[in-house]
C-alpha cells in the first residue's frame, strides 16, 4: 500500500490522457500501489469528472484534445472547492517556458515524457504527502531572516509586516532555507526536506518553485540566494557574500 492514506482509506487519482497506452500504464502501477484510478481522456471530460467526485490528486497531461491541460488546471484552480487540488502535470514539453507556465497556473509538480512508472509514483506520493500536512514538523515556532517572519505553529508568512500566501510547497521551501540560514542547500537536500522526495530524481523543480518564491517576497527576494554549482542559501544577514 502507498505511504500516504488516511485510515486505510485509498487515495483517489484522477488521471488525464488522451494516449490510452500511457493512461493504462499509469492506472496500472497506481492501482498496483493501492491508489483508487479513475481515468479521462479530454480535457471536458476532466472537468466533468472534477465536478462530479473532488479526487485526491489529478495526474494532467498538458497535450489533450479540446481543452489543453493547462486549461484545465487554470479553470480548476478558479472553482474554490479545486484551489488546493493536487496537481502533477504530464508533458512532452521540455522547455523551461512551458514548465513554468504550468507551475505559475498552480501546477504542484510536473515529470516530462518518457517518465519512470516508478518516479511518477513516487511523485504522486510525495505531493499527497505535502497536501495532507503541509507544515515542516516540530513544534510551533517563529523564524526569522532579514524582513522575513514565519510563525510555524499558524502557517503564516509574514515580509515587512504584510502577510504573504505561499503554496504548501513554496511554506517547505522557505522554513527549510531559514531553519539552515546562512547554510547552503543542495537541490537533492531541499528534494529530501520540502518535497519528500528520497530518491534521487533529476529535477528543475526546486529552481522553479525558489523562482515562484521569490516573486512572492516581492523586493526582498535576493534573501534566498544562488549558490552556483551547489544549490541556494537564505542569507544570515544582509550583504552577505
Amino acid at each position: 500500500m502507498a505511504e500516504d492514506r488516511t485510515e486505510d482509506v485509498p487515495a483517489r487519482v484522477l488521471v488525464v490522457e488522451d494516449e490510452r497506452d500511457i493512461a493504462a500504464l499509469v492506472a496500472f502501477h497506481l492501482t498496483r500501489e493501492g491508489y483508487r484510478v479513475r481515468t479521462a481522456e479530454a480535457g471536458a471530460e476532466a472537468l466533468e469528472a472534477l465536478a462530479a467526485e473532488r479526487p485526491d490528486l489529478m495526474i494532467l497531461d498538458v497535450m489533450l484534445p479540446g481543452l489543453s491541460g493547462y486549461e484545465v488546471l487554470a479553470e480548476a484552480r478558479r472553482r474554490p472547492e479545486l484551489a488546493d487540488l493536487p496537481v502533477v502535470l504530464l508533458t512532452a514539453r521540455r522547455d523551461e517556458a512551458d514548465r513554468v507556465r504550468g507551475l505559475e497556473l498552480g501546477a504542484d509538480d510536473y515529470v516530462t515524457k518518457p517518465f519512470s512508472p516508478r518516479e511518477l509514483v513516487l511523485r504522486v506520493g510525495a505531493v499527497l504527502r505535502r497536501s495532507r500536512s503541509p507544515a515542516v514538523a516540530g513544534a510551533s515556532r517563529t523564524l526569522r531572516g532579514g524582513p522575513v517572519q514565519v510563525e510555524t505553529g499558524a502557517m503564516r508568512v509574514r515580509v515587512d509586516g504584510a502577510d504573504v500566501d505561499p503554496t504548501p510547497i513554496e511554506y517547505r521551501l522557505l522554513v527549510t532555507l531559514l531553519e539552515r540560514r546562512g547554510r547552503v542547500q543542495t537541490r537533492q537536500q531541499l528534494l529530501e526536506r520540502a518535497w519528500e522526495v528520497n530518491a534521487r530524481i533529476e529535477t528543475r523543480t526546486v529552481d522553479m518553485h525558489v523562482q515562484r518564491l521569490r516573486a512572492k517576497l516581492g523586493e526582498h527576494g535576493h534573501w534566498i540566494e544562488t549558490v552556483r554549482g551547489f544549490g541556494y542559501r537564505f542569507r544570515a544577514r544582509e550583504g552577505q557574500e
